[in-house]
């Protein structure tokens, strides 16, 4: 019944988490069983493999389990919930749905009925098996997900996230999944062009029952917006938009009908900065290309440059860590990709770091490898670390882990 499915499970009750751990094994799960928020939390918010569900007790020895999945919304889209709750906890419960929990299940209960409500709950086996396409995290695989299910739908698309994202990459996937695929889809880019009222008249003639997509549409100006509007009270095709952060400029020159349909159905690309494990994921599939360009290929990239890329704040998102990754391929002088090679501006600036940065990006290391050996286990690793689990956790949340 759950066969390959991965699951945590957040319980402190050691008969009852037993019980359920053996259960789950047996019909197949992998599962990790933590008794409190603390190690549940990164467990959950940077799984090492995509996580299908998460059972989760209402009452924790550290908070509640309304506490874990406020914490979980606040970043990112957890993985579905079922909470196990009493009948004192059944108020708390239908909350937590209504913030968008899956389901919960009272105490006592029979283990079929449970397991029943657990498949339930969880994703389709497909949405796991679909190769990712915008990164491994959570967050990343959320926006593949959201693309498959759009490219379902019939009603206008925004994808919006800043410069450097894949946006049009997205937008062409949603139309080559959709039922539109054999149809046209024409481009309007907006940021790079000037895109009055005929052009884009000629781009709806042109589009037929295709899509649509205009890149950077906050950009268009008053006719170009108006020729739009009016023909999306009664389209032939679907209209898929691109538009950057909300704080952007180009947000203010949108007309707010215009904007009310397209706020309908979003997909928001969360920066790369939030994901740095997509970062590595992102340079990793890069590099055999660039590397094959290479007379003399190279072996790979080394771990401290892969920490490197991790560290790093991507303000240009993936284009720039493209552009980084292709220059220190080309200049790369030993066998593999150095951080000097994919930073080379910091050569002049290291003896400037000051000592908190040296001694946080040391630490970072040091916890990243910790964790990376006891799978995510943060009491684990305080062990290997020599401190205790409440300083690690701390470490933990300064240096954004």
């Amino acid at each position: 019944m759950l066969e390959g499915r991965r699951i945590v499970l957040v319980e402190d009750d050691e008969i009852m988490g037993a019980s359920l751990m053996q259960r789950l094994t047996l019909e197949g799960a992998e599962v990790q069983w933590h008794r409190g928020i603390a190690r549940a939390l990164p467990a959950i918010r940077t799984p090492r493999k995509v996580l299908d569900a998460v059972i989760c007790d209402i009452r924790l020895p550290d908070g509640t389990g309304e506490d874990l999945y406020d914490t979980l919304t606040r970043t990112g889209h957890p993985p579905p919930f079922l909470f196990i709750t009493g009948q004192g906890g059944i108020d708390q419960a239908v909350r937590l749905i209504r913030s968008g929990a899956a389901d919960y299940i009272t105490k006592p209960f029979e283990i079929a009925a449970f397991l029943r409500r657990l498949v339930t709950v969880m994703r389709p086996r497909a949405d796991h098996e679909m190769p990712p396409e915008t990164g491994i995290s959570a967050a990343a695989r959320s926006v593949d997900r959201q693309v498959v299910d759009a490219a379902t739908r019939e009603t206008a698309l925004l994808i919006r996230g800043a410069s450097g994202l894949g946006k049009l990459r997205l937008a062409r996937r949603v139309h080559d999944l959709s039922d539109r695929k054999l149809a046209p889809m024409v481009l309007c880019n907006a940021l790079r062009d000037t895109v009055g009222a005929d052009d884009m008249r000629r781009a709806i003639r042109e589009v037929g029952e295709g899509s649509l997509v205009i890149v950077g549409i906050g950009r268009l100006d008053g006719a170009a917006q108006d020729a739009l509007f009016h023909a999306l009270g009664a389209p032939r095709f679907r209209l898929i938009a691109t538009l950057g952060p909300q704080a952007a400029e180009d947000w203010h020159a949108l007309r707010a009908d215009l904007m009310s349909v397209l706020r309908s159905h979003e997909i928001v690309v969360p920066p790369l900065a939030d994901r740095p494990d997509d970062a590595v994921w992102l340079a990793a599939r890069l590099f055999p290309g660039f590397n094959a360009r290479r007379k003399q290929a190279l072996s790979g990239i080394a771990a401290t440059a892969e920490e490197a890329i991790r560290a790093h704040d991507w303000p240009g998102n993936g284009r720039e860590l493209r552009a980084r990754l292709l220059r220190a391929v080309e200049a790369a002088e030993g066998d593999m990709v150095l951080t000097s090679d994919l930073f080379p501006e910091r050569a002049a600036d290291a003896a400037l770091r000051s000592l908190a940065e040296v001694r946080d990006t040391a630490e970072r290391a040091q916890i990243v490898a910790a964790l990376d050996r006891t799978g995510g286990q943060v009491g684990e690793a305080a062990k290997l670390l020599r401190v205790s689990r409440t300083t690690l956790w701390e470490k933990m949340q300064k240096l954004g882990l």
